[in-house]
């Protein structure tokens, strides 16, 4: 991303905001509420585009969606009327893949996440846990060259929020991919990525970047290493660094409403 502007009613939220997403690795996106993670997402998907500024892939500008940057959402995308299979075989065959190719490679990848043997089972039949493991497969099938996952785990209880953290890392050092992981957790933001990018209040930019030098393969128990402990203070620093601003702020300006309201009210009762 390259000095990105971008603005909603006419108020920045990016603001000349630049990232390079590096090849291979997992990004994580870390920032106050608002400040424009999902957007970012959204700009590199080419679901939206940016006032100033440009988003670049392999040095070829970004316009508009494709199967190259594919996104797995909050909230399941998975086609209600196409079985578990068929979800996951839609996007290759309609690019012209050989179907018995396709059908081995997409039973193979459920089998890696867990789902052997839901095959023929339809959405609604899986549970919420199987159903972001699904569209992770689905997802994963398409070979993209960068995987967009805007909290992916969200809502889900903490040991199948951890299961499918082990089950994604597992997939994704076997297969490297490009990857920007947007989530509200710290912990989850250190577990899975290389690198941490934490934004700023809006308008955003970039405020700090955290190498994270955990080795991989990851597992669970580097949660209560020392080095964890610290990539943990680290960004909790600087996110109550900005969450102070954005108190303050909002009491400056709830000070100022108070203020207007004041001589407004003064005003009315010489009147």
């Amino acid at each position: 991303m390259r000095s990105i502007t971008k603005r909603f009613d006419g108020a920045p939220v990016l603001n000349n905001c630049s990232i390079d997403f590096r090849p291979g690795l997992i990004t994580g996106l870390i920032g106050p509420s608002g400040c424009g993670k999902t957007t970012i997402i959204d700009l590199i998907a080419g679901y939206a585009t940016a006032e100033e500024g440009e988003v670049l892939l392999d040095g070829s500008p970004v316009s508009g969606p494709n199967w190259e940057r594919l996104v797995v959402f909050q909230e399941s995308a998975l086609f209600p009327w196409k079985s578990t299979l068929g979800n996951l075989t839609f996007g290759p065959l309609n690019r012209g893949a050989a179907r018995p190719e396709t059908v081995n490679r997409a039973r193979a990848l459920l089998g890696k996440l867990g789902l052997g043997g839901f095959e023929t089972k339809y959405p609604m039949q899986l549970s919420g846990g199987m159903q972001r493991r699904a569209e992770l497969a689905r997802a994963l099938i398409n070979d993209p060259k960068v995987m967009l996952l805007d909290e992916p785990f969200r809502g889900l209880d903490a040991m199948t929020r951890e299961l499918l953290q082990e089950y994604f890392l597992n997939v994704f050092e076997e297969n490297p991919i490009t990857t920007v992981f947007v989530t509200t957790e710290i912990e989850e933001a250190i577990f899975l990525s290389d690198v941490i990018v934490m934004l700023s209040n809006p308008p955003t930019s970039v405020k700090k970047i955290i190498e994270v030098d955990l080795p991989r393969p990851r597992k669970l128990s580097m949660l209560s290493s020392l080095r964890f402990a610290e990539l943990q203070t680290e960004a909790l620093g600087g996110l109550l660094e900005e969450a102070r601003k954005a108190f303050t702020e909002g009491m400056d300006e709830a000070a100022e409403l108070m203020e207007a309201f004041g001589h407004a009210m003064r005003g009315r009762a010489e009147r």
